[in-house]
């Protein structure tokens, strides 16, 4: 045997000799850890698995929904979107709240509807969108009966540049001001719903009947 050959088979003995030592010092360990990451790699596997299952439930859960929001009566549609808001979770949990609110609304049931979307306005786990929407449609409920002060109080901070719920804002504030007469400010706020390019469609339109409306009441008597 050369010596080459002799140092090779006395290195690979001792590496041997090396490789039991440290498995008897540490083997449990690395079946441990190997174990752990195959059993988290499954489990989270099957959370995703199960997420999976449980928005697909939700989502058919919703379309049945809103498949009765299409045909069913304001009560039917109450109690189908409370089922799937008591069943589902995430987005069509939310979703479903704001329908609730609307059925409630639709039976007639306005302080019920905006309890609703108050509570809904004030989760603060709810996405801004949503509780920002919310709000606006609390206030197109109270449009006919709440203070403008209280109106504004409600919808403070979404009169401002950028905001997505602008318009919708200020087309109750002018119809709250026409209620109280206060014909001149409804008119200052509907000019400026018109002249703003980011208004949607439906505001505009309405904005401009409302603007018809109060010409003749714009004379010389007209309160401010």
């Amino acid at each position: 045997m050369s010596d080459e050959s002799l140092f090779r088979e006395v290195d690979e003995e001792v590496r041997r000799d090396q490789m039991e030592k440290l498995w008897k010092r540490y083997g449990n360990l690395v079946v441990a850890v190997a174990a752990g990451i195959i059993f988290g790699v499954a489990g989270y596997k099957g959370w995703q698995y199960y997420t999976l299952q449980q928005a697909q439930k939700a989502g058919s859960a919703y379309i049945q929904a809103m498949d009765v929001a299409g045909t069913g009566t304001p009560q039917d549609v109450t109690a189908a979107f409370k089922g799937v808001e008591q069943s589902a979770h995430g987005g069509f949990a939310m979703l479903s709240r704001l329908q609730v609110a609307g059925a409630l609304a639709g039976e007639g049931k306005t302080d019920e509807a905006v309890k609703a979307y108050d509570a809904i306005a004030g989760d603060s786990s709810v996405d801004d969108t949503m509780r920002e929407l919310a709000r606006v449609k609390a206030a197109y409920l109270l449009v006919d009966k709440a203070s403008s002060d209280d109106l504004r109080s409600r919808l403070a901070g979404l009169d401002v540049e950028g905001s997505a719920w602008r318009g919708s804002a200020r087309e109750i504030i002018a119809l709250a001001y026409y209620r109280e007469a206060r014909y001149k400010d409804a008119d200052k706020l509907v000019s400026e719903i018109i002249a703003d390019a980011q208004t949607p469609a439906g505001v505009r339109q309405r904005a401009q009947l409302l603007a018809s409306t109060l010409q003749p009441l714009l004379g010389p008597g007209a309160q401010n």
